[in-house]
């Protein structure tokens, strides 16, 4: 998010400082080092199951909704919504069609949205960490926990530099112990960029967490991802919420192969119906 007025001041940001995760509806964090496997190993397994989520999702279509409001208590003040379908031409081709997209009113509470935004909403907040991009992240083990039905490990993971102009995500995830998928993130997208000298824009991105659940008993997809955050601007405190949620997945009727541990899975069938976290 940036204001839409014009920023004094860019600072340096400082990388791989870990969020304080404030999560909530989980069990007790247990310390404990995992039995019978290492947290090395989990890495590597999550990290390659990561790599075939990533090849399989993009052999999907599905539909994407994002709701982004500005808030002053219970008064919205600004919102912007979209609703987009991902499918594929004639040829394959992955595109997006727009559904439906009524005019923003962020503009009302002094906000916009920026490129930045839009990149995390169709690629970063369903966070994919695939053993190509391992190397760019300190990978820390935070201990064991119940998420839900699923007994999980937990690391913090951030950037170990940032590099030109790329983002990256900082915060938290859970590992299914069972299929070594993450089933869950808690985060935020960085860097924030801050007023300077050459008078830059100040840029802010909320922490956001995202749920995943599995779609054809092998792959576990993004399906609901909501912020409720406070942007400390340079000029004041804005309070965001984001929901985005990401239904109907159905395996596209290419010729294409899609692995799952090494084997080729059968084309599958959409999303199963399963209860949504709160909004």
């Amino acid at each position: 998010m940036k204001q839409t007025r014009t920023a004094v001041l860019l600072a340096a940001f400082a990388a791989a400082l870990l969020l304080p995760m404030a999560v909530a509806d989980e069990g007790p964090l247990d310390p404990a080092q995992p039995k019978g496997i290492t947290t090395d190993e989990i890495i590597q397994r999550f990290a390659a199951k990561e790599k075939e989520f990533k090849l399989a999702r993009d052999q999907y279509t599905y539909r994407q909704s994002v709701k982004v409001q500005v808030l002053d208590g219970n008064t919205v003040n600004g919102e912007y919504q979209q609703v987009f379908d991902v499918v594929f031409d004639d040829q394959g081709k992955r595109l997006e069609n727009v559904v439906f997209a009524p005019q923003s009113t962020l503009e009302n509470a002094n906000l916009s949205m920026d490129s930045g935004d839009f990149e995390d909403i169709r690629h970063r907040l369903p966070f994919v960490l695939t053993s190509d991009e391992l190397s760019e992240y300190s990978v820390l083990y935070a201990g064991q926990q119940q998420e839900d039905e699923l007994h999980c490990y937990v690391f913090d993971i951030a950037p170990k530099e940032i590099v030109g102009k790329k983002r990256y995500f900082q915060g938290r995830i859970w590992v299914d112990d069972h299929d070594f998928q993450i089933v869950k993130t808690y985060g935020k997208t960085v860097p924030d960029i801050h007023p300077g000298k050459k008078g830059k824009d100040e840029h802010l991105y909320p922490k956001f967490t995202t749920w995943r659940e599995q779609i054809d008993d092998k792959y576990w997809f993004p399906t609901f991802t909501r912020a409720d955050d406070i942007l400390h601007f340079t000029t004041g405190d804005i309070h965001i919420r984001e929901i985005v949620k990401y239904e109907n997945y159905r395996r596209f009727g290419a010729n294409v192969k899609i692995t799952y541990e090494g084997k080729e899975l059968p084309k599958g069938t959409e999303q199963k119906d399963k209860p949504q976290p709160p909004q």
